[in-house]
Order: C-alpha cells, then sequence, then structure tokens
C-alpha cells in the first residue's frame, strides 16, 4: 500500500476517496518511569531506547491506519499527518502516537 504525507500521487490517478482512515498507538507510563531508568542510554543528547519505543508506537498507528484502509478497498492512503500527545493520568503520563490520512484507489 502506498502511503504518503502529500495530497497526490504523481503519475497516478485516484479513482475514489474513500475517507479518512487513522490510527491509534498509545505508549504507558511505564515507557517512561524505564526511560529515566535507563538514562544512561542517552548519547549526545538522544535517548535510543526511548526512540525506539516511540517509533514501535508510530509503525503501530500507521499499520492499525493501513489496515483500515485495506479493509475499506483502497490501495493506498494520502494526506497523512502522525500527532504526537501525551496524557496525564493519575499514575504518571502516556504518550499518544496517532496516525490520519485519506483511503483512496487510485490505478498506480
Amino acid at each position: 500500500m502506498i502511503v504518503t504525507t502529500t495530497s497526490v500521487l504523481p503519475g497516478a490517478h485516484i479513482s475514489q476517496y474513500l475517507g479518512i482512515v487513522t490510527g491509534e498507538a498509545i505508549l504507558g507510563a511505564n515507557v517512561f518511569r524505564d526511560f529515566f531508568a535507563g538514562i544512561r542510554d542517552i548519547v549526545g543528547g538522544r535517548s535510543g531506547a526511548y526512540e525506539r519505543e516511540l517509533a514501535k508506537a508510530r509503525q503501530i498507528a500507521l499499520d492499525e491506519m493501513e489496515r483500515e484502509a485495506a479493509a475499506r478497498g483502497a490501495n493506498a492512503v494520502i494526506g497523512v499527518d502522525i500527532d504526537y500527545e501525551t496524557i496525564s493520568t493519575g499514575n504518571g503520563a502516556m504518550l499518544m502516537v496517532t496516525t490520519s490520512g485519506t483511503a483512496v484507489v487510485t490505478d498506480a
């Protein structure tokens, strides 16, 4: 499946728009505790462990969005947006990754 942040697919004709599709992934509070416990993993101001968790959450959200698009009969998702939000809970913070886009059918 083609997934792009652009609203058009150069060289392809969009024959049908199937609506908005979304995906979500939430990292629990223990990820932040694990992150701070593993602070020694930080090199040059970046945490490899935290970045891996964010990448995993992003991929889960994208996969979920693609599954929804495929279930509608799409072969592409255009105009994809990826957002990151923190959610405060009584037990700490959670990170939510959301994806959204427009499911389409193309001739590509």
